[in-house]
C-alpha cells in the first residue's frame, strides 16, 4: 500500500483524506438512519395506549421524547394534545422540521466529496502529465521521471473514481432513505393528531 502511495505522489493525499471522511460518514449514517432508531413501527399505538391509561404525565412525555426522532415529534404533539387541532399540528410540524434537518446531517459533505473526488483525481493526472513533459530533455527522455509521471497520473485518476463512485451511491441512497423516513414520520404524526382528536378510530 505504501508503495502505491509513493508511486501516486503527493496529489494522492487529499484523496486519501477525502476517502477516510467519506467512509466515516457512510458508517455513521448507516448507523443513525436505521428504521428501528428513527421511526420504530407501532410507536404511535403504544404512546396513545399509555396516554389513555395514565393520562398526560411528564414521565410519558420524557420517555416518548427519548425514543428517537419520531418520539420527539410525538412528544411535541402530546404536549399540545388538549389544544385545538391546528395548534397541535403546528407544534408537530415545528419539531418535524428540526428532526428532518438532523436526519440530513452530513449528507451535503458526502455529496461534496462525491462531486469533488474526480476533480482531485484530475488534478493528480495533470500533475502527472507535467512530470511526463518534464522528463523530456534535450538529450532524450528520462525513463525514471517518465514512469513516475505516468504512475502519478493513473493512480490519481483511479483513486478519484474509487472514492467518487461509492460516495455518490451512498449519497443518493441516504437521500432516498431520509425522504422515506420523513414521510413515515409525517404519517405517524398525522395519525397521532387524528386519533387524539377523535377523527380516526
Amino acid at each position: 500500500m505504501w508503495s502505491i502511495i509513493q508511486a501516486a505522489g503527493w496529489p494522492i493525499w487529499p484523496l486519501i483524506f477525502a476517502s477516510v471522511i467519506a467512509l466515516a460518514l457512510i458508517f455513521e449514517r448507516m448507523w443513525s438512519l436505521r428504521q428501528s432508531v428513527v421511526a420504530p413501527s407501532g410507536m404511535v399505538d403504544k404512546v396513545l395506549s399509555e396516554y389513555r391509561r395514565t393520562g398526560l404525565t411528564p414521565e410519558l412525555l420524557a420517555r416518548t421524547a427519548h425514543q428517537g426522532p419520531l418520539g420527539r415529534v410525538l412528544a411535541a404533539g402530546l404536549a399540545n394534545v388538549k389544544s385545538p387541532r391546528p395548534v397541535m399540528k403546528e407544534a408537530v410540524e415545528e419539531v418535524g422540521r428540526i428532526v428532518s434537518h438532523e436526519l440530513e446531517q452530513f449528507l451535503t459533505t458526502l455529496g461534496t466529496i462525491a462531486a469533488m473526488a474526480p476533480l482531485l483525481g484530475l488534478f493528480g493526472t495533470v500533475v502527472g502529465m507535467i512530470e511526463i513533459f518534464g522528463s523530456q530533455t534535450s538529450s532524450g527522455s528520462n525513463p525514471i521521471l517518465l514512469a513516475h509521471g505516468i504512475s502519478v497520473a493513473l493512480y490519481n485518476t483511479a483513486l478519484g473514481l474509487i472514492v467518487a463512485i461509492p460516495s455518490m451511491i451512498f449519497y443518493r441512497h441516504f437521500r432516498a432513505k431520509v425522504d422515506a423516513l420523513i414521510l413515515e414520520m409525517e404519517q405517524q404524526a398525522i395519525k397521532l393528531v387524528e386519533l387524539a382528536h377523535g377523527e380516526r378510530k
